[in-house]
């Protein structure tokens, strides 16, 4: 299978080819081609996700190093759920949003 234009070529095992195709013959997917745009998009967002919550682990080192930190209670804890709860939320109704 050709990937690209004249950019790129790749050969995919016979496995993912068999698995390529089956996604078509299903009507999972319109093409081969499809498939591997589907498989990068997804690493894409694998990525994208990776580097964002390696972001979020430097502010929070950043933070800790400055004081920042929280004193964990039950109390606090039920607190930060809540929050975490709420962003995430927050962030599929906006992916939702985004996807219609």
């Amino acid at each position: 299978m050709r990937v690209g234009a004249a950019a790129m070529e790749y050969r995919l095992t016979a496995d993912q080819q068999a698995f390529a195709r089956l996604a078509v013959e299903t009507g999972r997917l319109h093409s081969e081609e499809e498939a591997i745009h589907e498989a990068l998009a997804l690493w894409e967002e694998r990525e994208r996700a990776r580097v964002e919550l390696l972001a979020t682990l430097d502010d929070a080192r950043a933070s800790l190093a400055r004081g920042d930190g929280r004193v964990i209670t039950r109390e606090s804890m039920r607190e930060l759920a809540a929050e975490v709860r709420d962003r995430g939320r927050a962030r599929l109704i906006a992916e939702l949003a985004d996807a219609s």
